[in-house]
């Protein structure tokens, strides 16, 4: 039997196709995409940002809340804020190798009870990126988007009116962790929640790739740490 144009076209179409509808002769459905490889492909896509925000909101069960706000290049430059329910605050800049570091009173009490003063403290003190070390309170600029543990989904959800699948992540000795990724779309990571016998942490991701406005403070109230001593 001859094979006419229209009947070949129609084959063609169905071929190419066939990877993501359903209904010519021979086809099948896709497979559905894994919850490990949604958690996989979202990371990566994090991971490629250049610039995105990410607040966090922690709630130790013997309180002292935390909140703060990182907005970031994931690189080098970053603003950071951090308050806790005692009314400490701490604001950083870093940008140019340069870290802009700005305690509050509270802050500055919660570190050395013998420090003294009255009114708003609305210095920043300057000190190289070089000199930071981990658990002074200052943010690094970058954020761990790694995959771990099995995943396993939990079900459609909806994260500030964006589609999104919630993964479940329950096998580690460090609690449990709930993923959003949106689901229309780049797939975005939304939200993490993570919660053990200590502490409950959310954590949202907003601004993906919007321009990042990084200046230094005014000079005039900038103190040199450099210089002291």
């Amino acid at each position: 039997m001859r094979t006419t144009p229209t009947a070949v076209t129609a084959a063609l179409a169905c071929w190419i196709m066939a990877v993501a509808m359903t209904g010519c002769a021979g086809g099948s459905a896709s497979k559905p995409v894994s919850a490990g490889q949604m958690l996989d492909d979202a990371n990566a896509t994090m991971r490629g940002l250049r610039s995105v925000t990410i607040d966090s909101v922690t709630r130790p069960t013997g309180g002292g809340d935390r909140s703060s706000r990182l907005t970031t290049d994931l690189k080098g430059t970053c603003t950071f804020e951090v308050t806790s329910d005692t009314g400490a605050r701490l604001d950083q800049i870093r940008i140019d190798g340069t870290d802009y570091v700005r305690p509050n009173r509270a802050y500055l009490k919660e570190w050395d009870r013998s420090a003294v003063g009255v009114g708003e403290q609305g210095f920043w003190f300057r000190t190289p990126v070089s000199a930071s070390r981990q658990g002074d309170g200052l943010a690094q600029c970058t954020h761990p988007f790694t995959s771990f543990g099995k995943v396993e989904k939990g079900g459609p959800s909806e994260v500030g009116g964006v589609a999104a699948m919630s993964l479940e992540v329950t096998d580690t000795t460090y609690g449990s962790y709930t993923f959003y990724v949106a689901t229309g779309g780049k797939p975005y990571l939304l939200k993490v929640v993570h919660k053990d016998a200590e502490v409950d942490t959310t954590t949202s991701f907003s601004a993906f790739d919007e321009p990042l406005d990084v200046h230094a403070p005014d000079e005039a109230k900038v103190l040199d740490l450099s210089d002291i001593g």
